[in-house]
Parts: structure tokens; C-alpha cells; sequence
């Protein structure tokens, strides 16, 4: 769910506008050796390749298992990776040589008992929460006992998954953008069951592989969802209340805050099904939280099945990826 939200972040904070530096863990002990990705979708190919881009420069992991439960998307996965690295050497950012390091450091499989030995297990899967606690209910039996877990989901309960793991102190998320291989930020995510050698030597990955790591309790949206989303809400609501229109709401954003895009905007490039998701999981499992509210004019147009960018038409009119003209106040709210 979370792929679209976060290809959409890039907009908002470009990374070449952060400054931190990386910072590289020196002790051999805060190493995970072997390292496995489950799911090749959007997220899990692009965190498969990035640790791969990282292993091949060092003795970061001898070796990536890249797990799929079917050969389709396996393959689709594998596909992903091979013409990622090629449109790398095409434009010269690395060798022919460097990317075949690359590839060489990912085991692609469908047979997961080759994740039954790795001490990190990345899950990309899709966000359903049944889906994840079975497949980490079985991991927690499969698994080699020191192999920690994490998940890579941007809005699901961290420490319900843990404790259906059985093994709630090995357990962690590990919240990456999208794109993986540009996005410099991961939110690493600990429980109150999390031990504290595993969360330093999650946050210690996540910066060995290039990234700038930052740290957060399990709470909905972590750090960058839980300030985006709601603020998302609040501008539908102020559409949906006639005190101000589309484009007002969204050049006053950008003119005002020196945002490049506007809330509705962006809440169209995400998807406005995606973001009545999110807000309606917070709402039902946090109803005492104000900041957490679905504004009706959000039901109404993903129940009409205008969902923004991927349907033509959201708060604007859409061209493909192209945003066009913002749609009619009559047909969003009464202004009268």
C-alpha cells in the first residue's frame, strides 16, 4: 500500500537536499551475514538491490537470498533487478563488471527453506496483516532462533507481528521509500518487547547499506506517515468545508511552506484509496486519537472510484502522470 506513499515523499524533501552524513558501523559484530528479502515487488527488489549494491563493495553479506512464493514474481523480481543495474552501466554509474557483482550476490529462490539460516529477514509483502502473521508465525518455527525479523510495512502494527513471530525480541521494522535505491531515508522501527542488541544492529544495517537510519517507537504512521497523512486529512477537510478551494489550499502550501507540491495534490499522486486505507485502520484501532479523522468527501469520491492519479480524476483531472485542471468545487463540496 505504503509503495505509492512513499514514491511520492521523493517529491517533497528531494535527497539531495539532505545533509547527514553516513554513518558506518566499524564493528564486525553489528554484521548480519546472510540476509533475506521476502517479496520482489516494488519495495522488496529495490531493498534486495540496494543490499546487494552494498555487499558487492564489501563484506557486508556472503550472500542475499531473494525469496518468492511463486516463480512468476520471482522471475518479475529478478527482472526488476537485472534492468535497474543495466540502465545503471548504461549511463555509466557503474562498470558491466560491478553490476554482475551485483547480481551475483543475490540467490533468487522460491524454496524458503533457504531463509531458514539467514540471521535478517527483510518482508515486503503486501500490507495485509493475516497475510504477515501467518508467514511470521511459520518463520518463528523455521527460522534459526538468532535470525531477527523485519518488517518493511509503513502502517501495520509492528508489535502485533512480533508477538505472532514467538520471537518478539528479535523483532523490528524497517520502513524504506520509494524508490529504494534513490531514497537515502529508512525509519527503524522497535517495540517494547525489541532487544536492544538487535535494534542497534538493525539501525547499524540500515546505514551500512548507504541509508540514513532513524529511530521511532511502534506508533500508527512511525515518524514520516504520521505527520504527512493526517495533514493530508486536514486539507480535504478544509475543501470539504468550503473555507477554502483546490488550487487556493494547494498554492498556499507550496507558496507558504515551500512544499513543491500541495496536499491534494499529493494526496491524488498517492492514491486516494490508499490514503482512506491508512486513515481508517487509524481510526478504527486508535479511536481515541483526534488527530485521526476521514473526511466524507474521502469516502465518497473512492467509493465514485476517483482515486486520483491511477483512476484520471481525484481532487484534479489526470493525464497519465500528468496533473491537469483541479476538478469543479460543485462537484467536491457546496461553497455556498
Amino acid at each position: 500500500m505504503m509503495s505509492s506513499l512513499a514514491r511520492s515523499i521523493h517529491k517533497i524533501v528531494q535527497p539531495s537536499s539532505l545533509t547527514l552524513k553516513r554513518q558506518i558501523s566499524s564493528t564486525p559484530a553489528l554484521q548480519f551475514d546472510k540476509v533475506g528479502i521476502i517479496g520482489l515487488g516494488l519495495m522488496g527488489h529495490g531493498i534486495a538491490q540496494t543490499a546487494a549494491t552494498a555487499a558487492s563493495k564489501s563484506n557486508l553479506h556472503s550472500s542475499i537470498i531473494a525469496y518468492e512464493s511463486d516463480d512468476v514474481f520471482l522471475e518479475k523480481g529478478k527482472s526488476r533487478i537485472s534492468s535497474s543495474i543495466e540502465k545503471l552501466v548504461k549511463k555509466d554509474k557503474i562498470s558491466a563488471s560491478q553490476g554482475e557483482d551485483i547480481m551475483n550476490k543475490l540467490i533468487f529462490t522460491t524454496d524458503r527453506s533457504a531463509l531458514y539460516d539467514v540471521d535478517f529477514i527483510v518482508e515486503a509483502i503486501i500490507e495485509n496483516m493475516d497475510l504477515k502473521k501467518d508467514l511470521y508465525g511459520a518463520l518463528g518455527k523455521e527460522c534459526k532462533k538468532e535470525t531477527v525479523f523485519a518488517s518493511n510495512t509503513s502502517s501495520l502494527s509492528i508489535t502485533e507481528m512480533a508477538l505472532a513471530s514467538g520471537r518478539p525480541e528479535n523483532f523490528v521494522g524497517v520502513h524504506f521509500f520509494n524508490p529504494v535505491q534513490i531514497m537515502k531515508l529508512v525509519e527503524v522501527i522497535r517495540t517494547e518487547h525489541t532487544s536492544t542488541e538487535v535494534f542497534d544492529k538493525t539501525v547499524a544495517w540500515a546505514q551500512d547499506i548507504g541509508k540514513v537510519a532513524v529511530k521511532c517507537r511502534d506508533t500508527p504512521g512511525f515518524i514520516v506517515n504520521r505527520l504527512l497523512v493526517p495533514n493530508l486529512m486536514q486539507a480535504i477537510l478544509l475543501l470539504e468545508r468550503g473555507d477554502a478551494n483546490t488550487h487556493d489550499i494547494d498554492v498556499s502550501m507550496q507558496l507558504g511552506a515551500g512544499h513543491p507540491m500541495g496536499p491534494l495534490h499529493l494526496a491524488d499522486y498517492v492514491g486516494l484509496d490508499t490514503c482512506l486505507y491508512i486513515m481508517q485502520g487509524w481510526v478504527k484501532d486508535f479511536p481515541g486519537e483526534g488527530a485521526f479523522v476521514v473526511p466524507e468527501i474521502l469516502k465518497q469520491k473512492v467509493a465514485k472510484g476517483e482515486l486520483g492519479r491511477k483512476s484520471g480524476k481525484g481532487f484534479y483531472y489526470w493525464d497519465g502522470d500528468k496533473r491537469a485542471d483541479p476538478v469543479g468545487l460543485d462537484e467536491d463540496v457546496n461553497m455556498e
